[in-house]
């Protein structure tokens, strides 16, 4: 029994690493995800968040991998605000509607639990 619970714990601490070194990574599916759907080839706002994940991701820095997530939260719980509101405009529950909510809900909780764990990767990361 102490050998089956030594093998579980080993496997835990390497599938917290795992989850630790993939934050980054998602927010950069997630924006490629936004980028896309908003059909535009020049998308600033894009450009400028994939460029400080990749910049992240090269050199760590605690003050921005806190600060970026925060934002990227702020921004997701804006986002679900205006996806409601544009959900209660739909007169009744049609595909349209169940297609909007799931994607968009999926979308945005994804980001902010992401988010959430970079924020807990940063706060807890030695400088």
């Amino acid at each position: 029994m102490n050998q089956l619970q030594h093998i579980i714990n080993i496997q835990m601490k390497n599938a917290k690493q795992i989850l630790l070194k993939l934050p980054e990574y998602l927010l950069i599916i997630a924006v490629v995800f936004y980028w896309e759907s908003t059909r535009t080839i020049i998308n600033p706002l894009a450009i400028a968040l994939t460029a400080i994940l990749i910049l992240q991701i090269i050199f760590k820095n605690r003050i921005v991998g806190f600060l970026l997530p925060c934002l990227i939260i702020v921004i997701s719980l804006y986002m679900l605000m205006a996806l409601m509101s544009e959900f209660y405009e739909f007169p009744t529950f049609n595909a349209d509607a169940k297609e909007l909510l799931f994607i968009g809900l999926s979308f945005f909780i994804f980001t902010i639990t992401v988010s959430g764990i970079m924020i807990y990767k940063y706060t807890k990361s030695k400088s």
